[in-house]
């Protein structure tokens, strides 16, 4: 038997993915040409982008550029980095019920007072050591690992 994804389900899994481009370097096809740049934000009512460092295919280059919505066609993200849920994960075995890891902004919370993002650590004292610890030894091994 089949499942079906509810409405709702399906609409809060498509919102977390586009969030999740915030910051991503991206190709952007549209109807006025072809950008690449880092996503700073969107319009989550019609999916409009604000992209900076952004390069046409021209090879002009712009600080900052506004797509709106109606006019992409695709969007492709360049570079995902590794995923940090695993991350979430191991922290969590070391930390038992003191992480949180938050999918919308890609971010983990160790004890209300660390934050871990891809960029680091952020945070002082002997838990933000630790978790800077494995942060690094998960990040050797994302690196290591074939593509």
């Amino acid at each position: 038997m089949r499942r079906f994804l509810s409405s709702a389900v399906a609409s809060k899994r498509f919102s977390d993915e586009f969030a999740s481009i915030i910051d991503r370097n991206v190709k952007v096809v549209a109807s006025s040409g072809v950008y690449t740049g880092r996503v700073l934000a969107y319009n989550p009512g019609d999916y409009s982008l604000w992209l900076a460092d952004v390069k046409e295919a021209s090879g002009t280059s712009f600080a900052k550029l506004f797509i709106a919505g109606h006019s992409i066609a695709r969007i492709e993200v360049l570079e995902t980095g590794p995923d940090i849920s695993a991350l979430a994960d191991r922290l969590n075995r070391l930390f038992p019920n003191l992480v949180v890891y938050h999918k919308e902004s890609d971010t983990i919370v160790v004890m209300d007072r660390v934050r871990v993002t891809r960029d680091g650590v952020f945070g002082e004292g002997p838990a933000a050591d630790r978790v800077r610890k494995v942060y690094e030894e998960f990040m050797r091994e994302q690196k290591a690992k074939p593509i």
